[in-house]
């Protein structure tokens, strides 16, 4: 698949993808498509980057996803930055810092696309204004949507919206990105781009509890609906705009989240409710990013007195060792009201 016409005099574009897991590489192998770019993929321990390098393959994360000659991969970050126009950044949150203090260790001018969805334990910070902290120079965008890694690497068709403040940023993203089986489109709204890609793993854990319990889709879509509520909510509250909450980086990443048996969030939320702990999640190494999410979410609602039952009854099963059957029944139990 080629997404733009490449003149061969021209000197390609060097673009880099810090981390290795899925979705990193889903997008590393989604920007080889475009054929006017040279793309380095970055992971973070040697012997990963190896083994992908020499197999062309990441077998721990998407099996059976090609990976072309011409995507380079390395475990050397200086290598993977060196003249890239943007680095997409899909690292955890939890490693997040120290990629980005690295990172400006390095210098240079890079745009900075951030792909990873969640907020920052203790600061409540977006993950764009985390990197503006180490490079503020950096032009910043979010690309963000209902895009499951291991659908978009079998070829199914997606769509995503990339965020920026800088429109010719977001363009030129979409440029890189846009294909027959991924369809992408432009938003100036980077906080409710990026606060929808966060909340949602909120509600999926609440979804995927309820599927866990076997409580029926009544249930889960009375979660997403009034969970969306509560994105919306805090999302506004924070400066995004509402109609963004209501496109592909809400509600769509949403249901998708929500629905999916592939989704980390939700399979971490089917595993609570069937009585596993925190401590449990930890040791498989299941990165669900709703998890640390829910406590800063919670958190912060306190400080400022928003009301976001769903949110809470997650972070007291996951926090607190509420029993899940426990905090569902109890947000059936509360007062009646208005819908809106």
């Amino acid at each position: 698949m080629v997404s733009a016409h490449h003149d061969a005099s021209t000197p390609p574009t060097r673009v880099a993808v810090l981390g290795a897991g899925a979705w990193g590489t889903v997008v590393a192998r989604l920007l080889t498509h475009h054929v006017g770019l040279r793309v380095r993929l970055w992971a973070r321990r040697p012997e990963a980057a190896e083994a992908m390098a020499r197999l062309r393959e990441n077998a721990p994360y998407v099996p059976g996803l090609r990976l072309p000659e011409s995507l380079h991969v390395t475990s050397d970050l200086a290598e993977a930055v060196r003249g890239a126009e943007a680095v997409f950044v899909a690292v955890p949150s939890r490693g997040l810092r120290e990629v980005m203090a690295r990172l400006k260790a390095l210098g240079g001018s890079s745009a900075l696309v951030s792909c990873a969805k969640g907020l920052e334990l203790g600061t409540f910070k977006r993950f764009s204004e985390v990197m503006a902290e180490y490079l503020p120079e950096a032009p910043l965008a979010a690309l963000s949507g209902p895009n499951l890694a291991l659908e978009i690497a079998r070829g199914l068709p997606a769509s995503a919206t990339v965020a920026s403040l800088e429109g010719a940023l977001a363009l030129r993203v979409q440029g890189w990105l846009n294909q027959p089986t991924f369809r992408v489109y432009t938003s100036g709204d980077l906080i409710g781009v990026e606060m929808g890609g966060a909340l949602k793993n909120v509600v999926a854990l609440a979804a995927g509890m309820s599927d866990g319990l076997g409580l029926g889709d009544n249930a889960k879509a009375s979660l997403i609906t009034r969970g969306l509520a509560e994105i919306v909510r805090l999302g506004v509250h924070m400066g995004g705009e509402e109609k963004t909450f209501y496109g592909l980086s809400g509600l769509g990443d949403l249901v998708a989240t929500c629905s999916s048996r592939g989704s980390r969030n939700h399979l971490a939320g089917e595993r609570l409710a069937r009585g596993e702990t925190l401590q449990d999640l930890e040791a498989s190494r299941l990165t669900a990013e709703g998890i640390p999410t829910v406590r800063a979410v919670v958190v912060y609602a306190q400080e400022v007195g928003l009301e976001l039952p769903i949110a809470r009854a997650v972070y007291d099963v996951i926090y607190e060792g509420k029993a899940p059957q426990r905090v569902l029944g109890e947000l059936m139990a509360r007062g009646a009201k208005p819908e809106h």
